[in-house]
């Protein structure tokens, strides 16, 4: 059974993973398809997303494995919710696997969050492969 309060989309890229890895970990390409924030794949490292109307979300990374996986927190402190990027050679690129969990559908902003970043996340997906062309 699937757990409810989990978004999941993917998303295939024709990039190899280096380039898609640096799209997830560099901050100005990070800017460029979803949030400034200074995101580094170092375990333990704390940045901040600027969300815009939502304000500056504070998360922290949790895991990396490089050029395959990085894991980190997400808006601690309000949502507490884990965002992990998974990464897998398919054919001549990259399939892009995301996973945001953690929502609390009991709390009214969690429910909230859930449905709105439900419907985002594969529009934020596909504003992926222009930066990438454009490296």
């Amino acid at each position: 059974m699937t757990d409810p309060a989990v978004i999941r989309c993917d998303q295939f890229l024709a990039h190899p993973q280096a380039k898609v890895w640096q799209v997830l970990t560099d901050p100005q390409l990070h800017a460029r398809w979803w949030a400034e924030g200074d995101v580094r794949p170092i375990v333990g490292h704390r940045f901040t997303l600027d969300m815009g109307p939502w304000g500056s979300q504070p998360c922290e990374v949790t895991a990396v494995e490089p050029e395959r996986v990085i894991t980190y927190t997400f808006a601690e402190g309000s949502l507490d919710t884990t965002i992990t990027w998974r990464l897998e050679p398919e054919g001549n690129g990259t399939r892009l696997f995301l996973e945001h969990a953690g929502f609390d559908l009991d709390s009214p902003m969690g429910k909230a969050a859930f449905d709105g970043m439900g419907r985002g996340w594969p529009g934020l997906l596909a504003g992926i492969d222009p930066v990438l062309a454009g490296m």
